[in-house]
């Protein structure tokens, strides 16, 4: 490995670092966070902050350091005649930005209005081989941003925000459910049966039980088999794969949401789901109202707009296409009305695809509000209750906003029968070329025939969440580490 002139300079001084210290300690025994530190008033002694250096400005006998950790900065000012001339040189000449410091010493407020440390000790903590760099900028930093995320972390400040801010709402999910009855469970990535939800998989093989399995594109129907058991209100933050294309929304690895409550519909879970939003983002961002991209969100509001999906997908087509069972004459109608031509609709092999690709290009696109869109076809969602008046139809909902799927729920099907039949039509769809189909799930069937109460259930990706909430504009900037394709 070839190393920079920088990286040469700050091995050799790891050496003479030797000569004083082990340049890479086993611990420090702190008193503060660097947020809780500032917050001291002055004159507070006894301070022992930690922290890596971000900043430095050296003088003949007196320097100021800045420090960094996840949550904030600190100054810290350090004199020759406050820790001695032996440990100064030490500072002037070994310690470079990037390295970790331990200090203790008196909280003060400069003539700036800058809390500082008035540094009476420090301990040497850790060496940094690489510099930091100086900014990041254009399309070669944006691969650094992905690649090195902990370089990232270190310099940009939105960056910290945001994780900051992912990893809060880890905690209010789990405490905001548990406060609400939910019981959380973890359910196999490893399966056997392509179900929870329509897309292709990956696929790997068990060796040790020479068999072929998928990893998990949803947790769903294990939920529910949680229901069957006995859990009234159960929930899983599952990471699910799902093998397809990426975009600024999705990712092949994505971490999902998912809640299940006996003796709900869809109504119920409606209402459950506002006030969750409502909390989490008061919680998180201290607001209801979120901008994001060129929007201002409300979902502070006590009424949100609705959208009947079957009413607006036959208003935008113009004839009854829930009457179609035949994907050819439904792609006929569609390019007779001059909606979308034949090379437009070829990648769309079954009357799911070719509804949702209407859906997403000529509804959802154009929605902006948080807006409830209810009432979807039957054939799009095999795990889904049924209509009481019209059985083409189910009873399930998602929020969208800012022309984004926030969530997907229903009142859920319990109905052996109905759904043994369902499954069938999946595999009928998959015989018509349709890869993102579920396959028979004889488990999940089994489930279900040993009896269900009446379930709804809800779920979303935390993700795409986040891009709402801190209005980012690829999903690769609220995961920690997204997955890149290999340099050459």
């Amino acid at each position: 490995m070839e190393r920079s002139e920088q990286e040469l300079v700050r091995i050799e001084k790891i050496d003479r670092i030797r000569e004083v210290c082990n340049p890479y300690p086993d611990k420090y025994e702190k008193t503060h966070s660097l947020n809780e530190a500032r917050n001291l008033v002055d004159g507070t002694e006894n301070v022992r902050i930690a922290g890596r250096i971000v900043f430095m400005r050296k003088m003949g006998k007196l320097s100021f350091v800045r420090i960094r950790d996840i949550e904030g900065d600190m100054q810290l000012e350090i004199k020759i005649d406050m820790v001695g001339e032996e440990k100064y040189d030490f500072f002037k000449k070994l310690i470079d930005i990037g390295d970790f410091i331990g200090a203790e010493g008196e909280i003060f407020t400069t003539q700036t209005g800058e809390k500082t440390l008035r540094v009476h000790s420090f301990e040497f903590l850790g060496k940094a081989l690489r510099p930091l760099p100086e900014k990041f900028h254009g399309l070669t930093d944006m691969e650094m941003k992905y690649r090195q995320r902990y370089t990232d972390l270190i310099m940009n400040e939105e960056s910290r925000r945001v994780f900051l801010g992912r990893s809060k709402l880890y905690a209010f999910i789990h405490k905001y459910l548990g406060e609400n009855g939910f019981l959380e469970v973890e359910t196999p990535i490893l399966q056997n049966a392509v179900t929870g939800a329509a897309a292709r998989p990956f696929y790997t093989h068990h060796n040790a039980l020479d068999m072929e399995c998928n990893l998990r594109i949803a947790p769903e129907t294990y939920l529910k088999q949680c229901i069957a058991g006995g859990f009234d209100r159960v929930y899983e933050v599952s990471k699910c794969f799902r093998n397809e294309g990426m975009d600024s929304e999705h990712l092949q690895e994505f971490t999902q949401v998912e809640w299940y409550v006996s003796y709900w519909n869809f109504e119920d879970t409606i209402k459950f789901y506002k006030d969750f939003m409502r909390s989490l983002l008061m919680e998180i961002v201290g607001t209801t109202k979120i901008e994001y991209q060129d929007f201002v969100l409300d979902f502070g509001k006590d009424t949100w707009k609705r959208i009947n999906y079957c009413e607006e997908m036959e208003r935008v087509l113009g004839f009854d296409f829930l009457s179609i069972d035949d994907p050819l004459v439904l792609k006929k109608k569609i390019i007779d009305s001059g909606l979308y031509s034949e090379a437009e609709l070829a990648d769309y092999k079954s009357i799911s695809q070719i509804i949702d690709f209407v859906y997403k290009r000529k509804i959802r696109a154009d929605i902006v509000e948080p807006t409830i869109i209810y009432n979807y076809p039957a054939v799009m969602m095999p795990l889904t209750r049924r209509n009481d008046e019209d059985n083409r139809r189910v009873d399930m909902f998602q929020v969208v906003a800012a022309g984004t799927e926030l969530c997907k729920a229903y009142s859920e099907l319990v109905d052996p029968i109905i759904q043994r039949e369902a499954f069938e039509e999946q595999l009928k769809a998959k015989s018509q070329g349709d890869d993102e189909t579920m396959d028979m799930d004889e488990g999940f069937l089994s489930a279900m025939e040993q009896g269900m109460p009446p379930i709804s259930g809800l779920g979303f990706g935390i993700d795409r969440l986040m891009m709402i909430i801190f209005n980012q504009a690829s999903i690769r900037d609220v995961v920690l580490f997204p997955q890149m394709k290999d340099k050459k």
